[in-house]
């Protein structure tokens, strides 16, 4: 038993570090390394949140796959994540304001 654990141990040493990255729908690969995420099971239209406190930048999955809002205060991230409604706060504080809009993160 011990020489196992000691055998796991050595390889989770020996194995790479890989942060993780997704894809906007526009294709832009996004590396998480900094995003604190969580996967969410209590809504139907919100699958997974992330957000980076010190880029102010919120990554959302809804629908298999992810969307970036940027400029997105840490207020509005954590009401988000508390909110009765997760969807339905997304969808009138953060996605409708996104596009040309205060979450637009440009080119």
């Amino acid at each position: 038993m011990v020489r196992a654990l000691a055998l796991l141990l050595a390889q989770l040493a020996a194995a790479p570090i890989v942060s993780e990255a997704v894809e906007t729908g526009e294709r832009h690969p996004i590396d998480l390394a900094t995003f604190e995420c969580r996967d969410i099971s209590r809504s139907t239209v919100l699958q997974r949140v992330c957000y980076d406190r010190a880029q102010r930048d919120l990554v959302v999955a809804t629908g298999g796959s992810y969307a970036r809002y940027c400029g997105v205060a840490a207020e509005t991230a954590d009401r988000l994540l508390g909110a009765p409604s997760m969807g339905q706060f997304f969808s009138q504080n953060i996605k409708r304001e996104a596009r040309g809009g205060r979450y637009d993160c440009g080119a």
